[in-house]
């Protein structure tokens, strides 16, 4: 399978570039009319907290890394990207990187529970467009059934395992008592939900949420006993909270160094700690530079990250079967495609010189005569081209002994002139055969 990718995500690059690489749905929709015109007749793109990622097969053998890395610099705007701070994928290689983002081994955290969830998303966004066909659909099945079985069939992401969970441990090592702590989570979607559904369980009482669609924020706040705020008053009231949680889809700073500064002399200089797990980020990382704050973004849980690959480790060869095994399925029934219509031509052959012969005894027979020979000569080429059609499946979902699978395949286009290139030397071929 000839399929192309790159990848750049948190073991490439910093998260100043992820962010500025990142899209959002509707961007990913603008971009697949582009990309189908120029790279790719069918594929995906994937864009989270962690990486951004794009995967197709090319419209043609001339495309390469580069063109791909140069389409998504053009589209966002950014000159000369380095494609040092890309992964590159081909092939089986590309398949294998697929399986193991959707089990979430490939995650920043080890079996992140949101990754499977996001890539589904992304999946639906090509097909919904018109950019996933037979191989892509297959593609993304055999994809989504191995993150299923990770989660089903290993530990792997047993327990909250995603970015918002790590960040909350991230904020219990700062206050190691959050009982007592005030905290305001910004952003009622998945990741900003997690959040607070963590916040509530380590003993975090006082819990206010704020989103942009203020029903959002009521319905996760009943959940929740919490309160709610207008997205419009956070700044003004910010200053009342030892933590702060933010994780929004907005392109551009929530909360930027002034309006930090402006809160913690409120707070008279008590500490606070700000939590930014939104990509594109949402609070100013210069914030860091004030007295008396805690900032942290996705990149500052490095070590979650280490304590969480101890814990889960020993997952990893479990989940590497799951994924080989789901491989040797997918690359079983794509090895089938090329000999598809080989089979069929063949089968076609043979049907045809039945009908053909049939042809001439049918005023020779009563209807009831004719069925029976009719029926016969079905069975009868039914059996014998059974054995050279199993034959064939099995030696292309094998994946084995491809080049005897090639041989067969040149083999009778080249006894029965099943390619179709030239009619009349088919039609010759097959008087031929009739013949004797």
């Amino acid at each position: 399978m000839d399929i192309i990718g790159i990848s750049i995500n948190h073991r490439t690059s910093t998260i100043e570039l992820r962010e500025k690489l990142h899209l959002l749905k509707n961007d990913i929709v603008e971009i697949i009319p582009q990309m189908k015109q120029s790279l790719f007749s069918e594929g995906f793109i994937l864009s989270t907290c962690n990486r951004t990622e794009v995967f197709g097969l090319p419209t043609n053998n001339n495309i390469d890394y580069a063109q791909i890395i140069n389409f998504i610099s053009e589209i966002k705007g950014i000159p000369a990207l380095e494609s040092k701070n890309f992964e590159k994928y081909f092939s089986c290689s590309a398949v294998k990187h697929i399986f193991r983002v959707c089990t979430g081994l490939d995650s920043l955290i080890l079996g992140d529970s949101q990754i499977l969830g996001q890539s589904k998303e992304a999946f639906q966004i090509s097909e919904e467009n018109g950019f996933a066909n037979t191989s892509f659909k297959r593609l993304f099945d055999a994809s989504l059934k191995a993150g299923k079985r990770a989660i089903n069939e290993s530990h792997i992401g047993e327990g909250a395992v995603t970015v918002s969970f790590a960040a909350v441990q991230v904020i219990e090592k700062i206050f190691a008592d959050l009982s007592s702590k005030s905290a305001l989570v910004i952003g009622a979607g998945e990741t900003g939900e997690l959040a607070a559904v963590h916040l509530n369980d380590k003993g975090v009482t006082d819990l206010t949420i704020a989103n942009r669609t203020f029903s959002k924020a009521e319905k996760l706040a009943t959940k929740l006993n919490a309160r709610t705020m207008s997205f419009q008053s956070i700044k003004d009231n910010m200053n009342k909270f030892d933590i702060i949680v933010s994780a929004t889809s907005s392109p551009d700073y929530i909360l930027d160094k002034k309006d930090i500064k402006a809160a913690i002399k409120k707070r008279k200089g008590a500490p606070v700690c700000l939590m930014d797990i939104a990509l594109p980020r949402d609070i100013d990382p210069e914030s860091a530079k004030i007295d008396n704050v805690f900032y942290h973004d996705i990149d500052s849980l490095n070590i979650i990250v280490e304590e969480n690959l101890q814990k889960r480790k020993s997952e990893i060869p479990i989940v590497d079967r799951i994924i080989m095994d789901e491989m040797v399925h997918f690359f079983s029934w794509h090895n089938t495609l090329d000999i598809v219509p080989t089979i069929k031509s063949f089968r076609e052959f043979f049907e045809e010189l039945r009908i053909d012969e049939l042809k001439k005894i049918k005023h020779k027979l009563d209807d009831e005569e004719f069925k029976k020979v009719e029926d016969m000569t079905r069975r009868l080429i039914g059996r014998i081209l059974h054995n050279p059609t199993l034959k064939l499946r099995n030696l292309a979902e094998s994946g084995e002994n491809i080049e005897d699978l090639t041989n067969y395949t040149l083999l009778l286009n080249d006894l029965f002139i099943l390619n179709g290139k030239n009619k009349n030397e088919n039609e010759s071929n097959k008087k031929q055969v009739i013949s004797g």
